[in-house]
């Protein structure tokens, strides 16, 4: 998909302006993130599971179970080979996509809000908790370092790795961002969205990733787009004007989750109260359009596609994809035929159609010339897709673009015919799957209890209402055979009551106690009822 890049049209409008379909994951939907190629849809559901889409055919490619209870955050690697997961039950997982494998787990004593992976090094992650500064941890050591706190007695509320990862920007609930160097975790730079008596607070920070630009959410309904290079040449507190104030002028909408397109031209906002997306242009700062769900859903997660005008957005536990619309054009038959946009007078030559053209000019036999032919075509060697690269950085041999997909029959009946047919002994074991590795099944998951001094043990999660119990994270032991391929979604975990149960809790607080009851038990009846085989379209219409 990324070698067509050059082909599409360059003047069109780059952003979605339709439905396009919806992607069923059978278990309630709660967040999605994309791969750093656009080929792979990661979505985490309520029942703990994962489920990756392959974006191109629109079939489910691969499900974990990661969790017991529901997937917060879900983050991708820079080659696609890991996933890291955040769950409501303060843990943290890094899985192996090929394989299906749990390699590390980490265990916080506060709520984790999000996890993600450094842009460049992948043994490098960002953990966000509950009412505490931010955590770097090695996932190669296990060992973690927190930033240090820019104000005493406020707390951070977002904290994201910049576009290169050489910074850390975190926001805190009284509107002020500070800038930290990642390999030494100093501040270099701190600055308020707000103005100090205000009480508004950064609820998510976003980077562009081509530009050198970043947004802020903030609790007072605008975003503000900020220039990196602006903020780190200020002085500390200095007061930084923003290079754009978005927000609804009409009904003043607070945003569930706010994106850059992927070519940072165009910024997208999901409302908090309806299944509404709006799209600004970056530099003028118009609203260019406005996308209308289904009326009386909820919107609980937007991302926007790396590399083309694609959006998913996440309502009522199912993934909406919105894109253009597809014109067909066969005007052109020809290669050497021109497209005319009004009707043009042919003018006649003289002698055009003569027997004997007196006006052509004379043909001279072209002569191979050495160079020419001594010419090598390389068929083999891949080239860099440029819009993938950054100005400072080599292409990388080694990614993952798709997964293999494998049939996996979970019926033991079923696989005893199969094996009689075959002329095979039950005794006899099956062989893998062709993405699992020789040594996957002696693979021992790694667990790794992360310590904060002062973090707030008795916090329960934002997904969780306040009258729910309160998540066993630290006794809850992570699965290591816990991947399950294509055209069958997992099996239901143990604790599947309690999960449909979270999903019904997920629904009613995401839409402020405002949904119907039919949208309840139908998210219930999604995430805890029985999981039948997934069609092979993998699109509900």
């Amino acid at each position: 998909p990324a070698m067509n890049l050059e082909l599409l049209e360059s003047f069109h409008k780059n952003y979605p302006e339709e439905n396009d379909g919806v992607l069923d994951c059978v278990s309630f939907a709660v967040t999605c993130a994309f791969n750093r190629f656009g080929t792979l849809l990661a979505v985490g559901c309520n029942d703990g599971r994962v489920v990756i889409w392959d974006f191109l055919t629109r079939g489910i490619a691969k499900t974990i179970t990661a969790h017991a209870v529901t997937v917060c955050s879900v983050s991708w690697s820079r080659d696609s080979k890991k996933l890291l997961t955040a769950s409501t039950d303060n843990t943290v997982a890094l899985w192996d996509v090929l394989s299906g494998e749990c390699d590390k787990v980490f265990r916080f004593p506060s709520p984790v809000l999000k996890a993600a992976f450094h842009p460049r090094n992948s043994q490098r992650l960002l953990v966000c908790p509950m009412r505490h500064p931010p955590v770097l941890v090695d996932a190669e050591t296990g060992s973690h370092s927190c930033l240090p706190p820019d104000e005493e007695g406020e707390f951070s509320t977002a904290a994201a790795f910049n576009s290169r990862g050489d910074h850390v920007y975190v926001g805190n609930s009284r509107g002020r961002v500070a800038v930290y160097q990642t390999r030494t975790l100093r501040q270099v730079a701190a600055f308020r969205a707000t103005p100090a008596t205000s009480n508004t607070a950064v609820k998510s920070i976003e980077f562009a990733r081509k530009q050198r630009n970043f947004l802020l959410n903030c609790s007072d309904r605008i975003v503000r787009v900020y220039s990196c290079d602006i903020v780190l040449e200020a002085r500390r507190n200095q007061e930084v004007e923003p290079l754009q104030k978005l927000k609804d002028l009409v009904t003043g909408n607070h945003w569930r989750k706010c994106c850059f397109s992927g070519d940072g031209e165009f910024v997208c906002a999901g409302s908090m109260k309806a299944h509404s997306i709006y799209i600004w242009d970056r530099i003028g700062g118009a609203m260019v359009k406005m996308l209308q769900g289904t009326k009386g859903e909820t919107l609980l997660d937007v991302v926007w596609h790396p590399l083309r005008p694609i959006i998913c957005s996440i309502s009522n536990g199912l993934v909406t994809v919105w894109s253009q619309s597809q014109v067909q054009n066969w005007s052109a038959f020809a290669p050497d035929f021109k497209e005319l946009d009004e009707n043009v007078e042919y003018e006649e030559r003289e002698s055009e159609f003569d027997l004997s053209d007196e006006d052509a000019e004379p043909k001279v036999a072209a002569v191979p010339s050495a160079s020419n032919s001594d010419e090598e075509v390389d068929v083999e060697r891949c080239e860099p897709v440029q819009a993938l690269l950054s100005s400072d950085e080599e292409a990388d041999p080694d990614m993952l673009l798709f997964l293999p997909v494998a049939p996996e029959i979970d019926d033991a009946d079923q696989t005893l015919s199969d094996q009689s047919l075959a002329g095979t002994t039950p005794d006899k074991k099956r062989p893998a799957s062709s993405g699992a590795s020789p040594d996957a099944k002696r693979r021992k998951t790694r667990t790794h209890d992360i310590d904060l001094p002062g973090a707030p043990a008795d916090e329960l999660h934002p997904f969780l209402q306040s009258g729910a119990k309160k998540p066993p994270g630290a006794s809850r032991q992570q699965s290591t055979s816990s991947s399950h391929s294509t055209d069958g979604a997992a099996p239901p975990p143990k604790k599947s009551i309690a999960s449909a149960s979270a999903g019904q809790q997920l629904a009613q607080s995401s839409s402020q106690g405002s949904p119907s009851s039919a949208a309840s038990r139908k998210s219930a009846s999604r995430s805890g009822g029985h999981h039948q085989h997934q069609r092979s379209g993998g699109s509900r219409k």
